[in-house]
Parts: C-alpha cells; sequence; structure tokens
C-alpha cells in the first residue's frame, strides 16, 4: 500500500493534477488526495503546498518525489527482470504523444497492445511537443511520439513513420473543383495554420517559401483538431497529415486536394531516453508501433516519395533493442 501511495504521489506530480493521477489508477480523486496525505503523515511533513494554484511541492516534497522516482524505476526494473525470466509481458508503459499524432490510429494501437499483452496497462497522453520531450527527459514517460524527431545527447530517436501531407479545404471551395493542382494556386488563399514555435509549422513555412507561394494566416492553433474544426466552418484551408482527416473526409465535412507539383510529407518519430533500459512491455509496444504488415483498423499510411523512411528501418532498430536494450537505438533522418 505504500508502494501504492508513492506511484500516486508521483503521478499527481508529473501531471499536475490530483484528478489526472486518480484517473491514471483508477481511483476517485478523494483516494489520490488520500493517499499523498499518507504519505505526508508518515513522513511528519507537507509534500506538497495545496494553499498554491497550481499547487507547488514543499522543498522537502522535492526530495521525496525525486527519490521516489528512482526508488520506482528500480522496483520496476526488478520486476520486469522476473517477468522475462517467466516470458511474461505485463507493467505499465507510459507514451507522451504530441495532439497531432492521430487520435484514431492511436487508439487502434492501444486496443490492439492490450489484447496482445492483457497484463500491461497503456498510458497515452496527449502535450505540447516541449512537454513530450521534458517527459522523456525527466524519465516520466517510457516513450515519446513527435515530428520533425531529432536525436541528441540524451534522447535517441526511432524512425516510425512518414505521413503524407494534404491540402485541406471546406466543402464547396473553388479548388475542390479538380482533384489534382499546382501549389502555386493556393497563393492568397486564407490558410489556417499550426503556432509558429511548432516544428510542422516552420516546416509548412519553408515548404511554401520554396515553391515561392504565400498565404494569408487567418488562425493559428497547436493541435490538429481545432485547425480542422476552423477549415470546416470556411475559414482558410490548411495543410495536414492525410491520416490526421480520415473520418471528416469520410463524413464529408473536409475536402482534400492533391498537390501536383510537390511530394511533402511529415515524419513520426518514436523518442526515449539514450541509454535507459527498455522494459519487455515498451519493447513490445515499439515492435506494434513498426509492424510492417497492414492491419485493417491500424491504416499505416506509407510514402512512395524519396523522403520515405526507408524498408526495413523499424526492423533494424528493433533488432538492436533486442540485442542490446542499453544501447542507441538509432537516429531518425530528419
Amino acid at each position: 500500500m505504500h508502494l501504492r501511495n508513492v506511484e500516486i504521489f508521483c503521478d499527481v506530480v508529473t501531471r499536475r493534477s490530483f484528478s489526472k493521477a486518480a484517473d491514471a489508477h483508477h481511483v476517485s480523486q478523494s483516494a489520490a488526495s488520500q493517499a499523498v496525505h499518507q504519505l505526508e503523515k508518515r513522513m511528519g511533513m507537507k509534500l506538497i503546498d495545496r494553499s498554491k494554484r497550481p499547487f507547488e511541492l514543499t522543498s522537502a516534497g522535492q526530495i521525496y518525489f525525486d527519490g521516489c522516482r528512482e526508488l520506482l524505476e528500480s522496483f520496476r526494473r526488478v520486476e520486469d527482470r522476473v517477468r522475462q525470466a517467466q516470458n511474461k509481458v505485463a507493467g505499465r508503459v507510459r507514451v507522451a504523444a504530441i495532439y497531432s499524432v492521430g487520435l484514431l490510429q492511436m487508439d487502434a494501437y492501444a486496443r490492439r497492445f492490450h489484447e496482445l499483452y492483457p497484463e500491461t496497462q497503456l498510458e497515452l497522453d496527449y502535450l505540447h511537443p516541449d512537454v513530450v520531450s521534458a517527459r522523456i527527459l525527466d524519465g516520466d514517460a517510457d516513450l515519446g511520439l513527435v515530428s520533425f524527431p531529432r536525436s541528441s545527447s540524451e534522447i535517441s530517436v526511432i524512425a516510425w513513420q512518414e505521413q503524407p501531407i494534404s491540402l485541406v479545404t471546406p466543402p464547396g471551395h473553388r479548388l475542390v473543383v479538380e482533384e489534382v493542382i499546382p501549389v502555386e494556386k493556393i497563393s492568397g488563399e486564407n490558410f489556417v495554420g499550426f503556432t509558429p514555435e511548432l516544428k510542422i509549422r516552420r516546416q509548412i513555412d519553408r515548404w511554401l517559401k520554396r515553391a515561392k507561394v504565400s498565404v494569408n494566416v487567418v488562425h493559428e492553433f497547436d493541435n490538429i483538431e481545432n485547425i480542422k474544426r476552423a477549415v470546416e466552418i470556411g475559414s482558410g484551408i490548411a495543410l495536414l497529415p492525410t491520416v490526421t482527416v480520415q473520418r471528416e473526409l469520410a463524413a464529408g465535412s473536409l475536402r482534400s486536394v492533391t498537390l501536383g507539383d510537390v511530394t511533402w510529407s511529415r515524419p513520426l518519430g518514436i523518442i526515449h531516453k539514450r541509454n535507459r533500459t527498455l522494459k519487455t512491455a515498451v519493447v513490445k509496444l515499439v515492435e506494434l508501433l513498426g509492424h510492417e504488415e497492414r492491419d485493417a483498423e491500424i491504416n499505416r499510411p506509407r510514402q512512395k516519395s524519396g523522403n520515405s523512411v526507408p524498408a526495413g528501418t523499424m526492423n533494424a532498430d528493433l533488432q538492436t533493442v533486442k540485442t542490446d536494450r542499453n544501447q542507441t537505438i538509432s537516429n531518425a533522418p530528419l
């Protein structure tokens, strides 16, 4: 019970929320609060200053949090070694993903993972890209799913997908008359884009500049869902990964037009902390995400352009994971 309280406490701090931590552990918010209170009672001091909004760790709480995080990681490694001896796949896998990774796609992966490994618990958090990286660096997530991934001295990258980019318009837009148009035809159009600090926005700006195309940016959002809603009501056009608009295209609330003279795609990568041992359940999830067979429910897009991830990249990376999980997995091409 004490270890369970420690887990809840660490999740409360990581998620900056009692309610989100409670949801992750399938308990009530009151139970999560009581778990932290029990630890404070045991230590004889406050660990969290609840008088501030948002709450803050006390100095003692920070020391306790850092120590407990290391303790939990060591305990999970011990559990994983025992499970490996019995060829058992179980335990918690924490994934931090950018908002635009594709909710429907990830939901399908999550359901399939649970079917294959029912004793695992997959936690998916959708976050700002900077927060995803912070979760990985702080050890608060096992894997991160990001676009335009970049390896570093602290982060390793597994190349995952190349997602083709489509021009998306509201129904009845003048550009929908033709299925394929030259990119120059979008010059002067009202445009709904990502906020400037996001990598995908900076890449789109580079693409448009290279094509000598100028658009009129009318709205900027940090997530794809808001961009889609703005396009649906006629605010403008957008450039989005095709896989993220499949539901709207099927429903007819959005239309897609092919840009015939350019081939643009967004690379997605799986990131993890460099030189950190990946638990068995985490490796199994990476294997599932990189599975080469096309699944009717998990529609993994493939790009035939020169920018696509080379065939076998994921398989080679996974072989490295299996051979020596303490070594660098790969550096994804940008």
